[in-house]
């Protein structure tokens, strides 16, 4: 399956790095504001970790707040497309989050891992290595599609299992398969707090600017969050 994720992630990096900042409402307007909006706009000097990079978007902004930037994706053409994007201002690195990762321990303020985390079936070693490599008081910010929005796209769901989903995308006129894991909140919540303490978790609403672009679909995510983000810190 990972080889799946890593093949269709390598297709759609075209996509990303030249349509999805200005015609993904649900990047643009929903998860990146509720996400930034909870990083501090000052990061001058702080190391940080993008776990899952895709196109960039988050290495350059994290850059703009005057962060030293380590960016990684698993897929060879996002990280190629972050390159194009930020040139030798990060350091960009091809990696899968479910290995060692190359970093000595307490290397990182913060890691900022943007809906990642939900194609990776165990979380334990990922969180493992996370904690190892995060330095004292570090922290954790991640966001995954939300648990019961995924229930939808299952015919026969059982909610108390983790189940593997290929969800359908349309993307510039041509249809994806990508796969991923639903995973019950309970164990979404556990498996992070078996690694770090939760300080913050939200479920997201779409800004003004969505309910101009698309009113039905901002109402849609008003009464039923799609994604879910959560602030851990070291214990």
């Amino acid at each position: 399956m990972k080889d799946k994720i890593k093949e269709v992630f390598n297709e759609l990096a075209c996509v990303y790095e030249q349509t999805v900042d200005t015609t993904s409402l649900y990047n643009s307007e929903y998860e990146r504001p509720a996400m930034l909006g909870k990083l501090p706009h000052n990061l001058k000097d702080m190391n940080v970790f993008d776990a899952g990079c895709a196109a960039g978007w988050y290495t350059s902004q994290l850059m703009e707040r005057g962060a030293n930037v380590v960016a990684s994706d698993i897929s060879p053409e996002m990280v190629r497309s972050t390159k194009r994007r930020v040139g030798e201002k990060a350091k960009v690195i091809c990696l899968d989050l479910e290995e060692k990762l190359p970093f000595e321990e307490n290397t990182f303020d913060y890691i900022v891992s943007s809906l990642t985390l939900h194609y990776i079936k165990d979380w334990s070693h990922t969180f493992n290595e996370f904690k190892r490599i995060l330095k004292p008081n570090g922290i954790l910010f991640f966001s995954v599609h939300h648990p019961f929005s995924d229930m939808k796209l299952l015919k026969n769901a059982n909610y108390f299992s983790t189940e593997l989903i290929i969800d359908k995308w349309n993307k510039e006129g041509k249809s994806y398969e990508v796969p991923f894991y639903r995973r019950p909140l309970h164990v979404l919540l556990n498996d992070t707090l078996t690694f770090f303490s939760i300080e913050e978790v939200t479920e997201p609403k779409p800004t003004i600017n969505f309910k101009a672009q698309a009113p039905e679909k901002y109402e849609m995510l008003m009464n039923a969050p799609q994604f879910l983000i959560i602030k851990a810190v070291m214990k």
